[in-house]
């Protein structure tokens, strides 16, 4: 814990954001101040809660406790040590995480919780400043040769437990460049690749390799990849983006969202955009989906220039505070404003997009929507939504962007290849991250579906230790409940 009186004395306490009217003119991260003082006064705010829930919370099991009273006692290094035992790429989670660790902390049953997320960037980022963030190099090797495909967060840390493990690692991206969606997902005003880049340096100094512009299935074989490597870990991700088929979906202005994304990105990076280009400048922009990905696009059709941007959603406005139906510790369906939002968005919830106008040159120009209502979901099925008689409108609209979730991963191409089983949902089926087809093992999104970046983590670790066993009769990696333990003996 931190100071025992902390969470008495001192209230939750961020560094201000950058003025949200400048940011909009770059892509430098919105929040990339790190203020220690404000840091060691957060994490004296851990109280001695006898059982932290935080743990529990976090899919990692981040020790965050013993972190915080590391912080507090202005122990920086250890709490790194600490840190680092659970969790691979804090530098990640620090920004991009929605934090369930303080849905679920304590103190906020009655009061704002401890700053987890902040104090964590805070830790890493100043372990690389002062030197604690050095290679993890192995002392002995297996000689065991493990392929990891896809290298979003699962792949990496996947990548990483493996090398750890002393065994001969090599991540494969289809992509021209390594991170998955981190690199051409996330924005840079959310998370600036330098921060990507150090730690691949960082794992290539550890002897992970990387070969990118592989897309295995077509530029390297399967029958390649079984002969090369004694086990493969599928990391691809859930890439299918979910498609709304009503009338005028062919319209031009109608895009997915992460291809919208992804070009920014590339161009942020300096390079070309080889399809058509998407751009939201001085256009009616509506963003259909209200999600981490929708409020992604709300921030960079700001950034572009748009005239106007709104993000709609199929499902009523939560509330803003906890219900009786989202008690703690649970995850709470409540009203969230992200950066994007700050900077200038109208937002609508409760409404169905029913058709894409287009003028006469095929170009979009409006949309019709409608506001529905749930309807009480019959036994053993999904709730259903019924349009709101007279509620149906037009609005203007000349870019739209779909960032509705994602269904599964590509089938099409290495998934099908390999002959590997699937769940009712379309991902891919496994035990103990282990698929139908012996030595192929799999995790993240392209396993549990659409999800967090911190259970992409989470996952990649568990299947480096499935891996291992798998090779080595047992693993001498850490469960995180392991890690829980041997820090609290």
């Amino acid at each position: 814990m931190g100071k025992p009186t902390g969470f008495l004395e001192q209230d939750r306490e961020l560094p201000k954001k950058r003025d949200p009217k400048k940011r909009i003119s770059d892509y430098n991260e919105v929040d990339p101040v790190i203020d220690e003082p404000i840091t060691v006064k957060q994490a004296a705010r851990c109280m001695d809660c006898g059982v932290p829930f935080c743990h529990h919370g976090c899919p990692l099991g981040n020790i965050i406790p013993e972190f915080n009273d590391a912080v507090y006692q202005g122990n920086w290094q250890q709490a790194y040590e600490i840190l680092i035992t659970t969790n691979n790429f804090p530098e990640f989670t620090g920004r991009i995480c929605p934090a369930p660790c303080e849905t679920s902390c304590v103190l906020g049953i009655n009061k704002p919780a401890v700053a987890i997320e902040y104090i964590e960037k805070s830790i890493i980022e100043k372990a690389y400043q002062e030197g604690f963030a050095k290679p993890r190099i192995p002392s002995s090797s297996t000689n065991k040769k493990i392929a990891v495909v896809g290298s979003g967060p699962s792949g990496l840390a996947a990548a990483a437990q493996l090398n750890y493990a002393g065994h001969q690692v090599t991540v494969f991206e289809r992509a021209d460049e390594i991170g998955g969606l981190l690199r051409y997902g996330i924005p840079d005003f959310k998370l600036d690749k330098h921060v990507l880049d150090r730690r691949i340096d960082l794992m290539i100094e550890e002897g992970v390799k990387f070969e990118v512009n592989v897309n295995v299935g077509e530029t390297l074989s399967i029958d390649q990849l079984k002969e090369d490597y004694d086990a493969v870990l599928l990391c691809g991700g859930s890439t299918v983006p979910r498609d709304l088929p009503i009338p005028g979906r062919n319209l031009k202005g109608v895009h997915f969202a992460m291809d919208f994304l992804t070009q920014q990105n590339r161009r942020v990076a300096g390079k070309k955009v080889t399809v058509e280009e998407i751009w939201a400048s001085g256009k009616n922009v509506v963003v259909i989906g209200g999600g981490d990905t929708g409020s992604d696009c709300v921030g960079t059709s700001n950034r572009h220039g748009a005239k106007s941007v709104t993000q709609i959603e199929i499902l009523s406005k939560p509330p803003k505070d906890r219900t009786e139906a989202m008690p703690w510790p649970s995850w709470p369906m409540i009203l969230r404003t992200s950066t994007s939002h700050e900077e200038g968005c109208e937002r609508k919830w409760a409404i169905i997009t029913k058709e894409f106008i287009g003028d006469e040159k095929g170009n979009l120009k409006a949309l019709k929507i409608a506001e529905v209502e749930m309807k009480k979901p019959e036994p053993g099925k999904a709730p259903g939504f019924s349009e709101v008689p007279g509620t149906e409108r037009i609005i203007p609209c000349e870019l739209a962007l779909l960032a509705m979730g994602f269904l599964h991963p590509q089938h099409y191409g290495l998934l099908e290849q390999l002959g590997v089983d699937y769940d009712e949902r379309g991902n891919v089926k496994a035990t103990n991250y282990q698929t139908s087809v012996e030595s192929i093992f799999t995790a993240g999104d392209m396993r549990r579906g659409q999800s967090l970046v911190v259970w992409a983590i989470s996952e990649g670790r568990e299947a480096a230790r499935a891996v291992d066993r798998f090779l080595m009769g047992q693993s001498v990696l850490e469960s995180k409940e392991q890690g829980m333990l041997s820090l609290s003996e």
